[in-house]
C-alpha cells in the first residue's frame, strides 16, 4: 500500500460522529451519569475485535487508544474470550481472602518470573493501577520505617488520594480536591525536547539529579524517604522518555540512601514499549512494580509485584482487598502473558513504532506544526506547536487534529500537560494494513488543520 494514498480496507463509515443511535445513548449518558467521567470519542462501542471498534451506528474504527493503553492483545483476544467462559462455569468469586484459588497463585508465579531481576519477588493484586500504587507506598513505608515519597514533574499515578497526591498535573485531576496527601514531594523529570537551550542531554541529566542532594538538604534528608515513585516513560505526561543515564542515576540516589525505586509500570508494562517492562531499557532492576491495564486484556485487575523480604514488610491482613485478583481478571491475565510470549508481542511493539516514527518525523519536515516525535516501541507520540521555533503549545490544533481523526475512522487521544501531544497506544496486535490505514488517516488530519490555519 501507497504510504501516502488511503485506501480503505478496514474503515467504514455510515454516519458522522455521533450517529443517531449514538445521539439517543448520549441523550441517557448525560441525564443520568455526571460530566466528570470524560470519553474521548462521542460514541458508544457494539463490537470489537483486534485493533477494529464498531459502534452502535455500524461505523467501523481502527483504534490507536487501545483503552488507554490496556489492550497491547486487542478487543476480544480469542485465548482469552476463551478462558473467562470456561472460568464462568466453575466459580465467580469466593475472594482470596475467603477461600483461596489457584489462578491467583499462578498469575503470582508468572509475574514473579516475568518482571526483571532473578532474585526472590512475590506479588500480590488488586483491582486498579491506583490501587496499586497506593499499596506500593503502604508498602515501602512498612518495610523502611520512612514516611517521605518522591515522585516526579508530569507525573500520572491514579485518581485515589495519595495517587492523585503523587500526580504532578493539576487540571483536571487535583483542581479543587485538596488538601493531598501528606509527605509527598515532587522532583523535575527530563523533558529534553523542551530543555533549555545548549544544554546537552548529559547536561540536563546531571542538573536533574544534581537537584536530589538540594532536596535533602532543604527539604527531607534522604534517610527519611521512603520512595521514589517513577514512570519509565511518562505516560499522560506527554510520553516523555528519559536516558538510562537519569533512570540509572535515580536508582543510585535510592541505593546510596537506603530508598526504596518503585517502578510504575502501569502504562509500560507487556511489551508495550519493545520490551516486556520498560525499566529493562534502561538496565534498573526497581525494588517494587506496579502494574495494571493490559495485564489482562482490560478486565479490572492490578498488581505489585517487589522483592520478597519487602513484600511481606506488611503483617497479615494489612494488605488486600474483597475483589482484588479476582478470578476473571487473573485466568484472562494468564492469557495474557501466554499471548505475550508467543507471539512475540514486545518485538512487535518495535515494528509499529518504527512505523509511526518514519511517518511523522518525514511529515515534520513539511509542516510547522510538528515539533517532536518520539516513541519507545509502540509508546508513541507527536508533539503539535505552534512553530517549530518557538515550541509553543497548541493544545487547539491538537482538538482539531483529534476531531478529524475521529469522524474519519481513527480512535486517537491526546496526552501532556500541555495538551498538545497525540498519543498512539494501538493494540499490539494491529496488522501492518490496519496500521498502515490509520497512519494516513491521522497524517491527512495533521495536514487538513495545519493548512486550515496556515
Amino acid at each position: 500500500m501507497d504510504q501516502n494514498t488511503r485506501q480503505t480496507t478496514y474503515i467504514e463509515m455510515k454516519t458522522a460522529i455521533p450517529g443517531p443511535q449514538a445521539q439517543k445513548l448520549l441523550e441517557r449518558r448525560l441525564a443520568s451519569i455526571p460530566r466528570g467521567p470524560f470519553h474521548t470519542m462521542a460514541t458508544f462501542a457494539a463490537k470489537g475485535e483486534g485493533a477494529l471498534l464498531t459502534d452502535v451506528d455500524g461505523n467501523t474504527f481502527i483504534d490507536l487508544a487501545g483503552a488507554i493503553g490496556s489492550l497491547n492483545v486487542g478487543h476480544c483476544p480469542p485465548k482469552v474470550v476463551e478462558a473467562l467462559k470456561a472460568q464462568l462455569d466453575l466459580y465467580l468469586h469466593p475472594c482470596f481472602h475467603v477461600m483461596m484459588y489457584e489462578p491467583y497463585v499462578a498469575l503470582a508465579e508468572k509475574l514473579n518470573a516475568l518482571t526483571p531481576g532473578d532474585h526472590p519477588k512475590k506479588t500480590f493484586f488488586l483491582n486498579s493501577g491506583a490501587e496499586a500504587v497506593e499499596n506500593a507506598v503502604k508498602i515501602a513505608r512498612k518495610f523502611t520505617g520512612r514516611k517521605a515519597v518522591i515522585s516526579f514533574e508530569r507525573g500520572f499515578h491514579g485518581r485515589t488520594y495519595m495517587a492523585m497526591s503523587l500526580t504532578s498535573k493539576v487540571k483536571p485531576y487535583k483542581n479543587g480536591f485538596g488538601p493531598f496527601a501528606p509527605d509527598t514531594y515532587k522532583m523535575p523529570y527530563p523533558y529534553y525536547y523542551r530543555s533549555p537551550s545548549g544544554l546537552s542531554q548529559d547536561e540536563v541529566d546531571e542538573q536533574l539529579l544534581q537537584k536530589f542532594e538540594e532536596f535533602f538538604l532543604v527539604e527531607v534528608p534522604g534517610e527519611d524517604v521512603a520512595a521514589i515513585i517513577m514512570e519509565p516513560v511518562q505516560g499522560e505526561g506527554g510520553f516523555v522518555i528519559p536516558s538510562a543515564k537519569f533512570v540509572q542515576g535515580v536508582k543510585g540516589i535510592c541505593e546510596k540512601y537506603g530508598i526504596l525505586l518503585i517502578a510504575d509500570e502501569v502504562q509500560t508494562g507487556f511489551g508495550r514499549t519493545g520490551k516486556n517492562f520498560a525499566m529493562e531499557h534502561f538496565g534498573v532492576i526497581p525494588d517494587l512494580m506496579t502494574m495494571s491495564k493490559s495485564i489482562a486484556a482490560g478486565l479490572p485487575i492490578s498488581a505489585v509485584t517487589g522483592r520478597a523480604e519487602i513484600m511481606d514488610a506488611p503483617g497479615i491482613g494489612e494488605i488486600g482487598g474483597t475483589y482484588g485478583g479476582s478470578p476473571l481478571g487473573c485466568v484472562a491475565a494468564l492469557q495474557v502473558i501466554d499471548m505475550l510470549v508467543e507471539e512475540r508481542l514486545a518485538e512487535r511493539a518495535i515494528v509499529i513504532g518504527a512505523a509511526v516514527s518514519e511517518r511523522f518525523l518525514r511529515l515534520q519536515d513539511e509542516v510547522g506544526c510538528i515539533g517532536d516525535v518520539r516513541t519507545l516501541g509502540a509508546m508513541s507520540a507527536i508533539e503539535i506547536v505552534k512553530d517549530q521555533v518557538s515550541k509553543k503549545p497548541d493544545k487547539e490544533m491538537t482538538t482539531r487534529i483529534l476531531q478529524e481523526a475521529h469522524q474519519q475512522g481513527v480512535i486517537v487521544m491526546s496526552a501532556g500537560i500541555y495538551g498538545n501531544v497525540i498519543r498512539i497506544l494501538s493494540p499490539l496486535v494491529i496488522t501492518d494494513e490496519q496500521l498502515a490505514e490509520a497512519l494516513v488517516v491521522l497524517e491527512q488530519a495533521v495536514k487538513t488543520c495545519y493548512n486550515q490555519s496556515s
